[in-house]
């Protein structure tokens, strides 16, 4: 359902004021009120960051004021402790656990389904200090890799824009064991991620619930075609010949029925998958395999949708917009900085990590004002809602402003840049809209 300019006001002035309000109360976050409350230091943490991601601790000292009484920034800078952090935690958590949605989209290929939603993951890296309560993928001795880490989670609706979850996760953890690799989804819906997320029991459970997916394969996976005989991959295409594939079969031990689709790819992309596969073996001290230098030439996924609802090559195109949700985690790293403090206290930047997530789910809300999916430049649209941060938290407390401000940028971001049409290299969109684009990238 849309979420009107009422309700996003609502839902802001809630989460940062009365929700605030009861998050330090339960964290004990506050224990004197007069110069600082929850909502004012989350407002001025939350809405100064999002405006700058490079703020100053006298920038976020001025901000977290309360009422006109100042605070010192080495007074809040001693702030920055465990409890602040936990208090960010569930307010970021508090957030997530709202839906924000825009106009459906009225790309006919993504209507077919009752929601397309994209899954992927980001890392962050933390301070080595952090490693106990957020272990990251390196460990004594490995330098190559960060001690402490966040994994944060994402599940993104393509059709309505709207975030449908978010989870925070140890850096080491593997994506599919996250809650939302195998979170409920409507019946008819298509559900589109990578290899990570692969696991045969989950896409048997969307299976069974009649959610579609497409998935890459892992290589390795045992197929069994119409009669019962028993393949492996690189085999199968060999045998099959052409340049294209597209049969019901049965995978793994499960037996998954779901249609095979492969695509050989250009000669171009193929060589550079072939050098990376050459590069990866040689790390671990052994030479690529023969089969895996064969898969290199294909493109390969597995499929629950009839072919009459999408075809090969549609699916082929749909696939590729999982890149929506790789662009949103670069915006939120190149413009939202979130990746990045002026801080070496520990604490203090993981405050800053939560803070500025926090901030980003917000303006994600505030973008979809503009509306869901569409050629518009999300950069563009990004740093009107920035410019816009500062009159956002200044309205919170007073309802009929807040729904002013927000009216206000409505307009401003339904008339936010669009992307130019391109001939040569068409924008996912433009595939979309038109899906006469053949080829792999």
């Amino acid at each position: 359902m849309t979420t009107t300019v009422a309700q996003l006001a609502d839902t802001l002035q809630t989460l940062f004021t009365t929700t605030a309000q009861q998050l330090a109360l339960d964290t004990r976050l506050i224990g004197r009120r007069r110069k600082l409350s929850g909502p004012s230091f989350a407002q001025g943490l939350v809405f100064t960051w999002l405006d700058n991601p490079h703020a100053t601790l006298e920038d976020l000292a001025t901000a977290v004021a309360q009422d006109g009484c100042g605070i010192a920034p080495q007074s809040l800078d001693e702030r920055f402790t465990a409890t602040a952090a936990e208090f960010l935690r569930r307010l970021l958590l508090a957030a997530v656990g709202q839906v924000v949605a825009a106009q459906p989209t009225a790309v006919e290929l993504l209507r077919r389904f009752t929601g397309v939603y994209l899954l992927d993951s980001t890392g962050l890296a933390l301070p080595a200090a952090l490693a106990q309560l957020w272990p990251g993928c390196g460990g004594r001795g490995d330098t190559s890799a960060c001690q402490a880490g966040l994994k944060v989670q994402v599940c993104y609706e393509l059709n309505t824009g709207a975030l449908q979850g978010l989870s925070l996760h140890a850096g080491r953890d593997a994506d599919n064991t996250a809650s939302l690799a195998s979170q409920p989804l409507p019946q008819g819906s298509l559900r589109l991620a990578d290899l990570g997320y692969f696991d045969l029991d989950v896409l048997q459970t969307y299976d069974r619930h009649k959610v579609y997916f497409v998935s890459r394969l892992q290589p390795k996976t045992t197929l069994y075609d119409a009669g019962g005989r028993k393949w492996k991959l690189a085999a199968l295409l060999a045998a099959r010949g052409g340049d294209r594939l597209d049969e019901w079969l049965e995978v793994g031990p499960g037996r998954l029925r779901c249609r095979l689709l492969a695509l050989r790819a250009p000669e171009g992309v193929a060589a550079k998958r072939r050098q990376r596969l050459r590069k990866q073996a040689a790390k671990h001290g052994r030479a690529a395999s023969a089969e895996g230098m064969v898969l290199c030439g294909w493109t390969v996924f597995i499929c629950n949708v009839p072919a009459w609802l999408l075809s090969l090559q549609e699916a082929w195109l749909l696939y590729r917009v999982r890149w929506q949700i790789e662009l949103l985690f670069k915006l939120w790293k190149s413009q939202g900085g979130v990746d990045e403090s002026r801080s070496g206290q520990v604490y203090r930047v993981l405050c800053e990590v939560y803070a500025k997530l926090l901030a980003l789910v917000v303006q994600h809300w505030l973008l979809l004002l503009g509306g869901g999916f569409s050629d518009r430049s999300q950069r563009q649209a990004a740093r009107q809602v920035r410019r816009q941060a500062a009159r956002v938290a200044g309205a919170l407390g007073r309802g009929r402003e807040l729904r002013r401000v927000l009216r206000l940028l409505a307009g401003v971001l339904r008339r936010c840049g669009r992307v130019n049409r391109r001939r040569k290299r068409p924008s996912t969109y433009q595939t979309l809209v038109n899906p006469t684009h053949d080829g792999l990238s």
